[in-house]
């Protein structure tokens, strides 16, 4: 990996509050400057997010994007099975009935002590400001090498690669506010709607830890999947290429009307492809591989729709 990677990974991996977004702002830019491009931040949207965008989005032909911002430390991870939703449903239902029975078990104790209904209520009210607090705003996780420091260096990694012709034909943005509700790319989708309408856009989102990398298309990028397919054919990892209709990986390529999510997954017999690990202290593990084959095989693609084009 390039210097720039490197150096995001020991030194700038907490980007959750706005000095800290200063400080990695400030970085970006001159390491993008660096590789060829000059770098703007747009800021709007409910939370004025400020993506981060390099190129010309009216001229390019694709919009390569990953979310720059992090989230919170939490206890547990934030554990998806993108093709089992049955399994994604239940682990969300067992933290519903955790977080009920704290509630119980709070209410039982205050009662207990007061026999007072309000004070009661207003325990039950605060403990649950508190959860959500924790969740969105509370202390930043000092680990995120996976989600998503690896999006974020996989889009430099491919900045570096590119030619003076190649650089024309396609734009970059580090999205803010993915972690609290893909605000940020909201944000850019509406700010550039004329000009993005049917472009593609690949998020690149979680993308090293695990030997299985998705590419999750939505119905109008599903043109695309026979170049997907051959773009990054390899032979050490599974490369999956499917459906959003029948996937489910909430990331900010939600928020595109032509579009393709990326990530890495591990695999259980049981429960199919999972991630793991992320929002939490253990995400720790960068598979440069991975960020090798994407770089590679983004580059590929894009000459091929380069090719369609002309």
């Amino acid at each position: 990996m390039r210097e720039c990677s490197r150096e995001i990974l020991q030194e700038y991996q907490i980007r959750k509050t706005r000095r800290q977004k200063d400080a990695f702002i400030d970085y970006l830019s001159q390491r993008v400057k660096e590789l060829g491009f000059e770098m703007i931040v747009e800021e709007g949207g409910y939370f004025k997010s400020r993506n981060l965008v390099a190129g010309d989005v009216d001229k390019a032909k694709v919009i390569l994007g990953a979310h720059y911002d992090t989230c919170a430390q939490l206890p547990f991870p934030n554990f998806l099975t993108p093709k089992n939703i049955p399994v994604y449903l239940l682990f969300n239902l067992i933290l519903l009935a955790v977080i009920f029975l704290l509630e119980f078990v709070l209410s039982f104790i205050l009662y207990s002590l007061t026999h007072d209904a309000l004070i009661v209520s207003l325990g039950s009210l605060i403990l649950c400001v508190a959860l959500i607090y924790m969740m969105l705003a509370g202390k930043p996780n000092k680990h995120t090498v996976n989600d998503n420091t690896s999006g974020v260096i996989t889009l430099l990694e491919i900045m570096g690669e590119l030619d003076e012709k190649m650089r024309e034909q396609v734009a970059f943005v580090f999205f803010d506010h993915e972690e609290i509700g893909l605000f940020g790319s909201m944000a850019f989708v509406k700010k550039h709607k004329k000009a993005l309408e049917d472009k593609l856009l690949i998020n690149f989102d979680c993308v090293s830890d695990g030997d299985h990398l998705m590419f999750i298309l939505n119905k109008k990028a599903q043109a695309y999947a026979s170049f997907f397919q051959e773009a990054f054919k390899c032979e050490n990892k599974e490369i999956i290429v499917t459906k959003a209709s029948n996937t489910l990986y909430p990331s900010d390529q939600l928020n595109f009307k032509c579009s393709a999510g990326v990530a890495a997954f591990h695999k259980n017999k049981y429960i199919g492809y999972y991630i793991s690990r992320i929002h939490t202290p253990k995400d720790l593990v960068m598979d440069e591989k991975n960020i090798e084959i994407l770089k590679n095989g983004t580059m590929k693609l894009m000459t091929k729709l380069s090719d369609m084009v002309q």
